[in-house]
């Protein structure tokens, strides 16, 4: 598989008055187009800063971030903000959706700002509801969802301009054990529909369903490694089973 990111001794230091602080330091590493990668770490390790800059919502210090063939360095804010809105999708905790606008529209919002025509945006943000199994859920409102369903919508609204990357922070964070597996569930099968995916965790379950773990410790990379992911399929059918047979004995 050919690498969708590179990066190169890649670097952060923040400056806060006298001090100066290395969130991050000379970070190498290739990320495939079609992987699954989980990126693990303490607070404080360096995961977050590192995932701000694969987002383009940051830049480096030193080093160098190449995605999609693309150097990020030099790049004006604005040519960033085209390109995380070309290349990149956002799945956050928070789900971060307007909460007066339907799933259709919220879903809508990243071609808005791209300039897609009213038709076009329409058609594609009801395919990415469909995608995530919302078809008949696109004129609610983020109330009138379940939390697994708002993440959903979120979920939909980061693939609908077909982006080359799929970046997810903490995304089970804000859900119960079962509609997290449902979430992983379907991370699982974006990424065997050749989504690369990247997520930021502390949770070792969650990391779990990944086929690849990087390890972040004071700014560096400790450990990266492939593993046979667990199928949250699966276990999300183990555990509905297992629900069932504990009302039937009730």
């Amino acid at each position: 598989m050919t690498a969708l990111i590179e990066t190169c001794d890649l670097a952060k230091t923040y400056v806060m008055g006298d001090q100066r602080v290395r969130a991050l330091r000379r970070a190498s590493l290739s990320i495939a187009r079609g992987d699954f990668a989980a990126v693990m770490g303490p607070s404080g390790s360096g995961k977050s800063t590192f995932m701000n800059l694969l987002g383009c919502l940051d830049t480096p210090s030193k080093g160098d971030y190449v995605l999609d063939g693309q150097s990020v360095a030099g790049l004006s804010p604005d040519q960033l903000a085209a390109l995380r809105n070309r290349k990149i999708g956002f799945v956050f905790q928070s789900f971060n959706l307007l909460p007066r606008s339907t799933a259709l529209a919220n879903v809508c919002l990243p071609m808005v700002y791209a300039g897609a025509a009213r038709a076009q945006r329409e058609a594609k943000a009801k395919a990415a509801l469909e995608t995530v199994g919302l078809g008949d859920r696109m004129d609610h409102r983020p109330a009138q969802l379940s939390g697994g369903q708002q993440q959903r919508v979120a979920i939909a609204r980061a693939l609908v301009n077909d982006p080359a990357l799929l970046l997810a922070d903490e995304p089970t964070g804000a859900l119960d054990s079962r509609t997290s597996l449902e979430i992983m569930a379907l991370f699982q099968r974006l990424n065997r529909d050749s989504q690369t995916v990247v997520i930021v965790t502390h949770e070792p379950d969650v990391a779990a369903f990944a086929s690849r773990v990087i390890r972040f410790r004071d700014g560096k990379v400790v450990d990266d490694r492939r593993q046979e992911p667990n199928d949250a399929a699966a276990e999300l059918a183990a555990l509905i089973a297992g629900a069932r047979r504990h009302e039937d004995a009730a």
